[in-house]
């Protein structure tokens, strides 16, 4: 018979769709949780705890430095395996019902400018040889698609479909979304495939991008490639693939998109999640006001 927490990582895996990277980080915090638990009220399980157990995991955590987003993390995994325990009626009553986010700073992404896209791709305006060739198209991507991270590096190469000019993203909770191959990357695109067949190797060969090794790249190493490349253009505190996804929807809000389009291409279920990017492109509408406007001289 399963565990509670076996029962809940299906539950997460199969009806959710959560990715295994998704899934293990809620059950190391259920964990850590259950670990606090049994050294501080000898307590083996954790299905049937009180609020106050839970608050004194959070002083626990705060005494030890923990950031408020993290602790919010961690408190979500929880408040998402007592809901789960609530459905499966194994419990009457959530410990998590009453409980409230605690205070986070909002960060403001400062996505790059126009100006710093351009100057990067004019350095790597020539690559040459596989790993330069395959540099700028990742880039490029980025900028061009707005793809997160995880599925620019689990795209697979049957998935580019030059022949329709499509790219088919299989994004959260594998929530599938089509993106047009612009005219912009497309000789890119041809460019890279010639040169990713003639390899000596290719291990990970489903994955459109690899290594020199034929190797499916990790999540380090493509923030790694981005942090290098911006960090000759641009001053800004963060460089990394978030942020570049971040300038992919501030740029088309800025000329102009329709948000709902930004919300399709970025492949977010609730146009709260694409609103976050509007602060920047009113930001540019203001500046284009204050200069524009008779009265504003």
């Amino acid at each position: 018979m399963k565990t509670n927490k076996e029962a809940f990582s299906d539950y997460l895996l199969l009806e959710k769709k959560y990715s295994s990277h998704t899934v293990g980080a809620y059950l190391n915090d259920i964990m850590a949780f259950e670990s606090f638990v049994k050294e501080s009220f000898e307590q083996e399980s954790i299905d049937l705890v009180n609020y106050s157990q839970v608050r004194s995991w959070i002083v626990f955590l705060v005494d030890r430095d923990i950031s408020n987003v993290s602790i919010n993390r961690k408190m979500a995994s929880l408040k998402a395996f007592y809901k789960f325990l609530l459905k499966a009626k194994q419990i009457e009553v959530s410990p998590m019902l009453k409980h409230k986010s605690l205070k986070t700073p909002k960060v403001v992404q400062v996505p790059f400018s126009e100006k710093e896209l351009k100057d990067l791709l004019d350095v790597m305006e020539a690559p040459v040889g596989f790993e330069e060739i395959r540099d700028k198209l990742i880039v490029e991507m980025f900028y061009v698609t707005g793809m997160r991270r995880a599925e620019l590096i689990h795209l697979m190469i049957r998935n580019v479909d030059r022949s329709s000019n499509m790219i088919k993203v299989l994004g959260k909770r594998n929530k599938e979304r089509i993106i047009p191959i612009l005219p912009i990357i497309a000789d890119q695109i041809d460019l890279y495939v010639k040169e990713r067949g003639v390899l000596e190797s290719l291990v990970d060969s489903d994955y459109f991008f690899v290594s020199k090794k034929g190797l499916k790249l990790s999540e380090s190493f493509v923030y790694r490639l981005i942090n290098s490349y911006f960090s000759r253009v641009s001053e800004k505190v963060k460089k990394s693939p978030h942020v570049l996804r971040h300038t992919f929807a501030t740029h088309l809000l800025n000329n102009g998109a329709d948000l709902n389009s930004v919300k399709e291409l970025l492949g977010h279920s609730s146009l709260a999640s694409t609103q976050v990017y509007t602060h920047n492109s009113l930001a540019e509408l203001k500046k284009v006001y204050k200069g524009a406007h008779p009265r504003s001289k």
